[in-house]
């Protein structure tokens, strides 16, 4: 059960911290950049792919099957 807490606590962080990344980087659009060169210039950031990671963490600790005992999130 805490275990599942941290780990969406964990996940929760990671996912708003490529967020504020993503939302930071979005300024390259007014340089110049197109939107597909903009997806291709975050899919390389590791700060961006922190926020899939993030979501995915989320995900799995929401989703997991627990004990009869254990309270769903």
């Amino acid at each position: 059960m805490i275990a599942r807490i941290f780990f969406f606590l964990l996940g929760f962080g990671f996912t708003v911290i490529g967020f504020i990344y993503m939302i930071s980087y979005l300024n390259l659009l007014t340089m110049g950049y197109t939107f597909l060169e903009y997806l291709v210039f975050i899919s390389k950031r590791y700060e961006c792919i922190v926020a899939i990671i993030g979501f995915l963490m989320i995900t799995c600790s929401i989703f997991k099957g627990g004990d009869k005992i254990d309270i769903c999130l």
